[in-house]
């Protein structure tokens, strides 16, 4: 991954998690893979990164247990490949709902930019928790939340499984 010092071994927790987390591009790549499988072209696309780079990303994200491969039937009778999230990739929604938020709060917005919301499935309301429901006090799990991305159209819910596209 990242050209640095191997955090592995070490004691504090926050450093163990920065050597499989602290690269920007693997945050992105979990946003994105948590709205269901996604083929490497697909991905490639989505975050703009060119494809040795992404390779790399992959094969360490395998490696660490947030991703894993994966096989769907294609309406041409064939296999799709794809990479799906696991659950430790599942578990880091309320990460990436808190850095969404901390974004929004203390980063400037880009000129035609506009609010992105995390939204509750079951009652259709605003969440500022991927744990709990702010709007109907509802328990949430990952595939009961879609994020709206007003400059993309809406994400599908994330899900461990689900289509490769």
């Amino acid at each position: 991954m990242a050209l640095r010092s191997d955090w592995s071994g070490e004691l504090c927790p926050i450093r163990r998690s920065l050597d499989v987390l602290g690269d920007p591009w693997v945050l992105l790549i979990v946003r994105d893979v948590l709205h269901g499988p996604r083929r490497f072209d697909t991905l490639r696309e989505n975050l703009g990164i060119s494809e040795a780079v992404l390779s790399r990303r992959l094969a360490s994200m395998i490696e660490a247990g947030l991703l894993e491969r994966v096989e769907q039937p294609s309406e041409s009778g064939g296999a799709l490949r794809g990479y799906g999230a696991t659950e430790a990739a599942v578990e880091l929604l309320p990460a990436l709902q808190h850095l969404a938020a901390w974004g929004e709060r203390h980063t400037p917005l880009p000129e035609g930019g506009a609010h992105m919301a995390l939204i509750h499935l079951g009652c259709g309301g605003e969440t500022e928790s991927a744990e709990q429901c702010t709007a109907c006090g509802a328990r949430l799990s990952a595939e009961e939340l879609v994020w709206d991305r007003p400059w993309r159209e809406v994400s599908p819910p994330f899900a461990p499984s689900g289509t490769i596209s």
